[in-house]
């Protein structure tokens, strides 16, 4: 327990130790931008003895300092009594390897467009031939301002219901100094976006009524207008996919986290062939879905999209 470590005879190795049997005694959540308490204990601990994120290499024998001690103690005990998530008491998140501003306004950002981002979706999507790209329901600006980073030539929309969020997304694009590129548009949906784009990325609300009774308070904390999405968590998606091909140029792509709602999408949508792109922790959450593919099914999306109103 950390209450019985002392202020000066501990190192920053031990103390993630601790931290770790602690935060996983506390029977506390995760998945908010870290897998599990092991994961999450590094992250606290660095950060509250002010040690940068994403070193190559730590002195972990180092010993801790009486106040880096105390600042280890402070945070640790904040995270467990008010089971808020670790990214909105340090706002601060990483994503996809990069660093982003983050607090209530906005999701912490996390999505299995993580693992593909840094490879540009490849063999997908043709970086070449990626000169605009959307983020929909963009909200802190992390997949977007990601895309941003790692399609260096192209320009990124991110668009919100939120407008809470999008100043949250305006903080980052500034943190990266991407005024030049990115740029900002609050509407709904598709509302007030204009032109057609090479790539759209989307992580839209999906969580069914149901599952979001039963997140864990952790997750209670975030905008529910971020995840919830219906009865069956399309809500979102079924109009999404109906009006989304009128903004795609012919060769453009849409890159989508279902996540939850993935197998009632693929029950409603049998027609579409969706392209499942596998991740670390599963096989369908995240689909991909080219101009022609989209075109080719315009009829019968229209029939779902109608036959579910």
């Amino acid at each position: 327990m950390i209450d019985s470590i002392s202020d000066s005879d501990i190192t920053l190795e031990e103390m993630v130790e601790v931290v770790d049997k602690d935060l996983t005694n506390a029977s506390l959540s995760f998945g908010q931008g870290t897998e599990d308490a092991s994961e999450e204990a590094y992250w606290l601990v660095l950060s509250a003895c002010d040690e940068p994120l994403g070193q190559e290499q730590y002195d972990w024998g180092k010993k801790l300092s009486a106040s880096q001690v105390t600042s280890v103690k402070r945070l640790l005990s904040k995270r467990i009594e008010t089971r808020q998530p670790l990214g909105y008491l340090l706002n601060e998140a990483w994503f996809a390897g990069i660093d982003f501003y983050i607090d209530e306004r906005a999701l912490i950002p996390r999505s299995f467009m993580a693992e593909w981002l840094p490879e540009q979706f490849s063999p997908w999507v043709s970086p070449q031939r990626t000169h605009r790209i959307l983020d929909l329901c963009c909200g802190s600006g992390c997949i977007g301002i990601s895309a941003a980073l790692y399609f260096p030539g192209a320009e990124v929309v991110l668009s919100d219901i939120s407008q809470d969020a999008l100043e949250v997304a305006q903080i980052n694009i500034k943190r990266h100094a991407l005024a030049d590129r990115v740029s900002v548009n609050h509407g709904a949906m598709f509302e007030g976006v204009s032109g057609k784009f090479d790539l759209i990325l989307c992580n839209p609300p999906y969580v069914s009524h149901e599952r979001m009774r039963k997140l864990p308070e952790e997750f209670q904390t975030e905008p529910r207008l971020a995840l919830e999405a219906g009865e069956d968590g399309l809500d979102f998606l079924k109009p999404f996919l109906h009006e989304v091909g009128a903004f795609l140029n012919p060769e453009g792509a849409i890159v989508v986290e279902s996540g939850s709602a993935s197998p009632v999408l693929e029950e409603v949508y049998q027609v579409v062939p969706f392209n499942w792109l596998s991740t670390e922790h599963d096989e369908m959450v995240l689909f991909h879905l080219d101009a022609m593919t989209l075109s080719s099914v315009t009829n019968e999306l229209i029939s779902i999209y109608h036959s579910n109103l």
